[in-house]
């Protein structure tokens, strides 16, 4: 099941990143829990992403999933700086771009759950759909829930 300790350290904080980035999304926000959970979440997301980057068994070399993982950071980077930087738009920058952190984590689980249970000639087209899936209820569930957590725009 697992080829090596950094398959399973990609395994363990992949489950945590699920479970805190959940936890995250279905509590309060902005208080110290929300807080800490979510820098656990970000901790788990950066050991997730460095240990994808040391994974080749699937193709040999650096793959697609490699460069889902540069997406991945990039997407975690655009909702945790503007929260640092304090920056105009800050609280939107942060929902979405943590929101979508955590769709294409769980995007990326059923991708990495398709590899170990799908022949080589069912794998892509079920790992598109899975994505196409997770990727629209993500979309519905955020856009839903923006008007909760975002304050309203003032016109001038």
């Amino acid at each position: 099941m697992f080829h090596s300790a950094t398959g399973l350290i990609h395994l363990l904080s992949a489950l945590l990143a699920m479970l805190t980035g959940a936890m995250v999304l279905l509590n309060r926000k902005g208080g110290h829990t929300h807080k800490r959970l979510g820098y656990a979440y970000v901790a788990c997301m950066l050991v997730l992403n460095a240990t994808a980057f040391m994974i080749y068994h699937l193709f040999g070399t650096f793959g697609p999933f490699h460069a889902l993982s540069i997406v991945s950071l990039t997407v975690l980077t655009g909702g945790i700086l503007p929260m640092w930087w304090r920056v105009k738009n800050a609280l939107h920058w942060h929902y979405y771009f943590m929101n979508w952190s955590v769709v294409g984590l769980y995007a990326a689980f059923w991708a990495e759950t398709l590899t170990r249970t799908l022949p080589s000639q069912r794998f892509w087209p079920m790992v598109l759909v899975a994505t196409v899936l997770t990727a629209t209820v993500g979309s519905l569930l955020i856009r839903r829930n923006a008007a909760r957590f975002l304050p309203k725009k003032t016109s001038v």
